[in-house]
């Protein structure tokens, strides 16, 4: 199994964030603008918590409040569970699963060098298998 720095090789360290000052309505923009589902919330260069799409929908969809009046520090999700370069593919697909989240801040002496979703770990997932098949069907009919 790919470890997660092989995942960002190929999909790159980019990160979109925010300041905990900006409000949701601008981190609904940002995700809107970039097609992502969900923001880093920074200080100083360091994930402090992350706002997505979910957090948007039950804590303030439900109440209705307006998204230009909140800050995201008031609602995003502060219990980060951030993963190593080194960490296996398959160790984040089991974090993602028992904690029911989607997206893992990478970390690496600790500083942020990307961020990885539960989409990039089942298409990671997915070319490993169809590539182990590919391997499989080649033994099988001796193409070596």
């Amino acid at each position: 199994m790919n470890p997660v720095r092989q995942l960002l090789k190929v999909k790159g360290g980019q990160v979109w964030s925010l300041s905990k000052d900006s409000t949701v309505l601008d981190s609904l923009n940002l995700m809107a603008e970039y097609n992502i589902g969900a923001v880093l919330v920074l200080e100083e260069g360091r994930p402090i918590g992350i706002f997505t799409e979910r957090d948007h929908l039950r804590k303030l969809g439900a109440q209705g409040k307006r998204p230009e009046e909140v800050l995201i520090e008031e609602v995003m999700s502060r219990d980060l569970l951030t993963v190593s370069p080194d960490q296996s593919v398959r160790e984040c697909m089991a974090l993602m699963t028992e904690h029911r989240i989607r997206h893992l801040p990478v970390i690496e002496d600790g500083q942020l060098i990307g961020l990885i979703s539960i989409g990039d770990v089942v298409k990671d997932m997915i070319e490993e298998l169809e590539f182990l098949v590919d391997q499989l069907q080649r033994y099988i009919t001796g193409l070596r």
